[in-house]
């Protein structure tokens, strides 16, 4: 059997889909388990349906992207305040921008870990290849 015939086998798993259900912590098979058993940690596989998530390779990119939003949130709002009221006590500033800061971190960060490993298990990257047709087609779980 050629390689071609064999991925013409392979239903085509919505990528898009994928990512949103990830982005909620759900676990992009199924739509139903939780991805993570932890805060940071991924579910070897789904308690609800079995989908195997170790194969997940998330390193770096979700704290990247997870920086690149927030360094770009805070940032315009701090200019923002500046902007509208320059004689703000530097310790309100103190205050309220780390503590923003971090909320902001701990909110996106597992969020954009669960759509990146969403996002490989929708296309198949790194051992997801293998796993069974309980996949997402047409955006709704199977």
């Amino acid at each position: 059997m050629t390689m071609s015939a064999q991925t013409a086998k392979v239903p085509v798993r919505d990528w898009w889909a994928a990512l949103k259900t990830g982005f909620r912590l759900r676990c992009p098979a199924c739509g139903e388990g939780h991805m993570f058993y932890r805060f940071l940690k991924v579910s070897d596989c789904c308690p609800h349906c079995g989908e195997e998530l170790h194969h997940h390779r998330a390193d770096d990119a979700p704290p990247y992207f997870t920086i690149l939003v927030v360094a770009h949130v805070i940032g315009a709002l701090m200019l923002i305040v500046e902007e509208h009221n320059d004689a703000l006590d530097i310790r309100i500033h103190m205050v309220v921008w780390p503590i923003l800061t971090l909320g902001l971190v701990l909110l996106l960060l597992p969020r954009f870990k669960g759509a990146l490993v969403a996002y490989q298990w929708a296309l198949r990257m790194h051992g997801f290849e293998t796993a069974q047709p309980n996949t997402f087609t047409s955006g709704k779980p199977a």
